[in-house]
């Protein structure tokens, strides 16, 4: 079968970028401009927004993988046309009078690659509909099919669009690294990160634990810590990636039956996933580490990891720091419709690398 390319000669795009992460604190949506010049991809970031969930998401995004079959499906719908009215309201708030496409990764409710199956939530037919803007959504399942991980998918807009940086760490609800070597990259999902801090948060009645100041003031449980070291995860070679579920069976239970005081807790953890960041880096003599996502704003995790890291850890801008993965999903837009392969497998371990997503028009 001959698939036609979407857009083979067009170059240049303006894209609406949407991520929808599992830390649960809200939408973020990126309207940038891409150019392919030479091969060689350049970015714009023209606009973005983080639109916060009213608690009523919160506690739909929180439960959803609780739901029955129907009761799913109806979210799904319900989610989607949500995304389509924030993009709407985003592009009227900005007078942006050219959008491309839209690329949306939905949020996640499943992610059990072992098992061939992970969903994102967020229907594109619903959004389609609700903007009268084409839309490329469901990034993971393609690979997932395929024998992969359906994750990170981050790496292909790592190699392309910041060639610059040795290593990209992202620092989200999970902690995940790409590593670049020449035209060859290893990315894969190092430990727990936001979704693990804001877990412990809770028990003191807070949604995270601004600047880390609790855990500056918190003691390392030495019981705890070396659990939490031997996690047969990190033992793992090649890729891997984790889901919500693994955290439920090895991470969430051990904090809601702790009886440390929370403080310790969130100390314990940061010791914790700053040894295993660290221990990726130094293994493989990283010079400089670029780090993005909401866990860069923790100044007391960021100044743990500098001790122990033999790597340059470097914060770039504020827009690229809160809105590198909705950017990027909108680069796996423009190279599904340039037919260009956006996930690649030997990130994640698939048979082959694909052109992963699905376009869904308004017409």
């Amino acid at each position: 079968m001959i698939i036609k390319n979407l857009a083979p000669e067009k170059n240049d795009f303006h894209v609406i970028g949407m991520m929808s992460g599992t830390s649960l604190d809200g939408m973020d949506l990126c309207y940038a401009h891409f150019k392919l010049n030479s091969n060689r991809w350049s970015f714009e970031i023209k606009h973005s927004k983080t639109i916060h969930y009213a608690p009523v998401w919160e506690e739909k995004h929180k439960n959803c993988r609780f739901l029955s079959g129907e009761e799913l499906t109806k979210l799904d719908i319900e989610f989607g046309h949500l995304t389509g009215k924030f993009i709407v309201e985003f592009i009227k708030e900005h007078r942006i009078d050219q959008v491309d496409l839209i690329a949306s990764h939905g949020h996640t409710v499943f992610h059990q690659p072992e098992n061939r199956f992970t969903l994102q939530i967020g229907n594109g037919e619903a959004i389609a509909c609700s903007t009268n803007l084409p839309v490329v959504n469901d990034f993971r399942q393609k690979d997932v099919q395929l024998g992969g991980q359906g994750a990170p998918l981050v790496p292909i807009g790592d190699l392309y669009l910041f060639p610059d940086y040795q290593a990209c760490l992202n620092l989200g609800g999970i902690a995940n690294i790409s590593i670049k070597n020449g035209d060859k990259i290893e990315a894969f999902d190092i430990c727990p990160m936001n979704l693990s801090l804001n877990k412990i948060a809770e028990k003191i009645q807070l949604k995270y634990d601004p600047n880390g100041q609790n855990a500056s003031q918190g003691k390392c449980i030495p019981e705890l810590l070396e659990q939490l070291n031997h996690l047969p995860f990190y033992t793992i070679d090649g890729p891997k990636s984790l889901g919500i579920e693994w955290l439920d069976k090895n991470i969430f239970n051990l904090i809601e039956s702790s009886n440390a005081h929370p403080n310790d807790l969130l100390r314990t953890f940061c010791e914790h996933q700053t040894t295993q960041i660290a221990k990726v880096v130094n293994e493989r003599n990283i010079g400089e580490t670029l780090i993005t996502g909401g866990g860069a704003w923790n100044t007391f995790f960021i100044e743990t990891l500098r001790s122990k890291c033999q790597s340059d850890i470097l914060l770039p801008s504020r827009e690229i720091i809160e809105f590198k993965e909705a950017l990027i999903f909108g680069f796996l837009g423009v190279l599904h419709l340039k037919g260009i392969p956006n996930v690649l497998s030997m990130v994640t371990g698939s048979s082959r690398n694909s052109v992963s997503g699905v376009l869904h028009l308004p017409y």
